[in-house]
């Protein structure tokens, strides 16, 4: 008889001969569920893994006591999962941290490499480049936050947090718009405000002048987030702007002007929404020490408050 071909009894008899050390062997080999405790007090448990085929990271402590924050990396550092982790672990906070991968970068950089994505950003930077990366980002995150909930990460129909840098944060502003997951809470890190902001950064960094297109403006009216300043503030989600004041890739100008755009939604709770500036940060936050250090305990400490 070919070992395939075996029946119910003769596995049984097989088993029967296996010592339980073995067993317990393959059993613990079992994979363990996504957002399970850490076995031990060593640290928070980092897990690589897919959600809805988007590379994610989790970072999972020894103690949740509240929904999982989401955060995007940017096109510059950090500008992967595994940096954006390494910049800011928030541990303090107990929730899932949930680190997701960029459309264009990492696992899914395009064939040719980042030379492709030159070539795409060389011939249309707003079509090519911020419509699948930003927009991409921000439509695959009900698919995310549902993989979330199957592998029990999130209940169903809790909010979640965002967090986002720079692209990221356009993202995280877009996600808020389409207002297709709840989100209570949120920190933008340099973050541009939707395709106009990225164009004006754009057009500084290179010197060339981007040929707006019907498509392209349509584009922007869609993610310039001071034109859905309602749907953003619809349930009053908790607001964390941080904006370098020595940032020469993001106008601050576009931050000022959209929280002074939300911040009439929000009525008597204005402690909702916060504009901060550290001194001397720059877009390069994550490689300067003290503005590192702020970051982290400005955005743990904002995230930390938003629950009971």
């Amino acid at each position: 008889m070919q070992p395939w071909t075996m029946g119910a009894r003769a596995v049984a008899l097989l088993l029967a001969c296996v010592s339980p050390a073995v067993l317990a062997e393959v059993s613990a080999a079992e994979p363990r569920p996504l957002c399970s405790l850490p076995t031990n007090n060593d640290g928070p448990l980092v897990q690589e893994t897919t959600l809805a085929g988007v590379p994610a990271i989790l970072r999972i402590p020894t103690h949740i006591s509240r929904p999982p924050i989401i955060l995007w990396h940017g096109f510059g550092p950090p500008a992967s999962e595994r940096a954006m982790m390494d910049a800011l672990p928030l541990d303090d906070v107990g929730a899932v941290k949930v680190y997701l991968g960029l459309p264009l970068f990492g696992a899914r950089t395009p064939d040719g490499g980042m030379k492709e994505v030159g070539r795409r950003q060389a011939e249309d930077v707003g079509l090519l480049v911020f419509k699948p990366v930003v927009v991409g980002a921000a439509d695959e995150l009900p698919h995310v936050v549902t993989a979330l909930q199957k592998n029990g990460c999130v209940q169903r129909g809790a909010p979640v947090a965002l967090v986002g840098f720079s692209a990221g944060g356009a993202a995280a502003l877009d996600a808020l718009s389409q207002s297709k997951v709840a989100i209570d809470a949120a920190v933008f890190i340099n973050a541009s405000t939707g395709l106009s902001a990225s164009i004006q950064a754009y057009e500084k960094a290179t010197g060339k002048t981007y040929a707006w297109s019907p498509a392209s403006r349509e584009l922007a009216h869609e993610t310039d987030a001071v034109d859905h300043v309602a749907e953003i503030a619809a349930h009053r989600p908790a607001l964390l702007f941080l904006q370098g004041t020595d940032d020469s890739v993001i106008d601050s100008s576009a931050a000022n002007q959209l929280v002074d755009h939300l911040k009439p939604f929000y009525g008597e709770h204005l402690q909702q929404i916060q504009l901060v500036r550290p001194a001397g940060m720059t877009h390069q936050w994550a490689a300067d020490p003290a503005a590192l250090a702020e970051v982290r305990k400005t955005a743990s400490d904002w995230l930390a408050g938003q629950h009971p």
